[in-house]
């Protein structure tokens, strides 16, 4: 799916271009040790939210900016221990599941899924967490 954002890293920090990084003064990611924490990803690629109205492919999206970050960190998808996702809708929890199993499979990191009210942008359905911790 390819996110076709350029991610650099300055130190322990990981940034990706992101508009809210910049606004909101945050990293896309942080290395601390051996782990690698990346903030809230969606699916705003080059400033646009992407796949609207498809929880599954905003998914997607947002796993592989994630994935991407935690790349630039030093570790990969087998060293993800944690997934936190936030959705819109109740009715998305299973798409976008599915699509973190499909991401993870063998992996089966720890997963939180959580409801809210809403996200910054209103065509954005679903924000996604990743923790990964060198073994």
């Amino acid at each position: 799916m390819g996110s076709s954002m350029s991610m650099e890293s300055t130190g322990p920090r990981v940034f990706s271009g992101g508009i809210w990084e910049e606004r909101y003064g945050y990293a896309r990611a942080v290395v601390v040790g051996d782990r690698v924490i990346v903030s809230g990803c969606t699916a705003t690629v080059d400033g646009e939210v992407r796949h609207h109205g498809d929880a599954y492919l905003q998914s997607r999206t947002a796993m592989d900016i994630a994935l991407e970050a935690v790349a630039m960190g030093g570790l990969s998808r087998e060293d993800v221990v944690m997934v936190r996702y936030y959705v819109v809708e109740h009715g998305h929890f299973d798409q976008v599941g599915r699509a973190i199993g499909e991401v993870f499979g063998r992996v089966r990191p720890a997963c939180t899924g959580v409801r809210v009210a809403g996200l910054v942008d209103p065509n954005m359905l679903v924000e996604i967490e990743i923790e990964a911790l060198r073994a």
